[in-house]
Formats: structure tokens, C-alpha cells, sequence
């Protein structure tokens, strides 16, 4: 029994749900994003509630059951209040720009590095941080990962880009022999 799966994901006042066929539909003002459940779990919409069971009762379908559960909270999240990710950016002389939709990030190297920032994704610089805000949960994670990944934080001086939650486990550096 999936604990996730069987809980309904209620939909909050101003957004539309529809289904058609195996495609969830959902709306709110400009922004709309879809679902397809591949008819792999069976959904019903029901007094501002979506309730997903599944199809059989083998591994699979119970696994299917959990994830559009959750993949469909996501969504009905992300149109409403959507989703950031906040980066710090650690070192002397490293710093980042916003210039139009491009992200100038100045990270040690002996140029600049910039990156066009996706289709539906606001970034924000604010000092030495880097808040990245979206609808799509996926893409929000993928790009701050990305940002990250051009200068992950190091064990010695912690310099790099780091989420701002991240622990960066400190190692001593070098001793001398006497």
C-alpha cells in the first residue's frame, strides 16, 4: 500500500484540472502544464480532489501509483507557488551578473562563464547569492545544479558554488614535518 499514492492531491481554488484520455490537464491564468500517466494508475476527479489508485496489483503499477501522485503535487505546487533553489558563490573575487538573459558568472577562470538562462526560469542575484525560481520542480534543481556544476565548492578553503543549505566538511590542509 503506497502511503503516498493514497493520499488525494486537493486542487486549490483558481486552477483548472482536466482529463483527457490519458493526459492530466492543468491551468492557472497563462501558465498550463500536462501529465501524461501513460494509463499505467486510474484518476479520478472528484469535489477539488484527485485520487489515484492502481491499475493491478503487481510491483509496478504500485510503483506508478506513488510517483504521479507525486509528480501531480508537484505540478498543482508549482503553478500556484512554485519553486526555488538559492546558490551561494564562496571566494575572493568570484561573483555573478544578470545582463538581460544571460547569467555572467566570474568564478576564478580567466574568463567569464555565461549561461542563457532556460525558457520559464527567473533567476535573481542578490550580493553574493543566486536564487533560481520556477514552476517546474524538475528544471528549477536542474539548472541550479548546472550553475553549480562550474565550480563545485572544495574541501580546503570551501570556494566554489554551493546550495545554501549545503555542509561542506572541512579537511586540514597540509602539515609540517619538524
Amino acid at each position: 500500500m503506497s502511503r503516498i499514492g493514497k493520499q488525494p492531491v486537493v486542487i486549490p481554488a483558481g486552477v483548472e484540472v482536466k482529463l483527457e484520455g490519458n493526459l492530466l490537464k492543468f491551468k492557472k491564468g497563462n501558465l498550463a502544464k500536462e501529465l501524461d500517466i501513460k494509463a499505467n494508475v486510474n484518476v479520478e476527479i472528484k469535489d477539488n480532489h484527485i485520487i489515484f489508485s492502481p491499475k493491478g496489483e503487481d510491483r509496478q503499477s504500485r510503483a506508478y501509483w506513488g510517483t504521479y501522485r507525486a509528480l501531480t503535487q508537484n505540478i498543482v505546487l508549482g503553478i500556484t507557488e512554485g519553486f526555488s533553489k538559492t546558490l551561494e558563490i564562496n571566494g575572493v573575487g568570484y561573483k555573478a551578473t544578470l545582463k538581460g538573459k544571460v547569467l555572467e558568472l566570474s568564478l576564478g577562470f580567466s574568463h567569464p562563464i555565461n549561461y542563457a538562462i532556460p525558457e520559464g526560469i527567473e533567476i535573481a542575484v542578490d550580493k553574493n547569492n543566486v536564487i533560481v525560481k520556477g514552476s517546474d520542480k524538475q528544471v528549477v534543481g536542474q539548472v541550479a545544479a548546472q550553475i553549480r556544476e562550474f565550480r563545485p565548492p572544495e574541501p580546503y578553503k570551501g570556494k566554489g558554488v554551493k546550495y545554501i543549505d549545503e555542509r561542506i566538511i572541512r579537511k586540514a590542509g597540509k602539515t609540517s614535518k619538524k
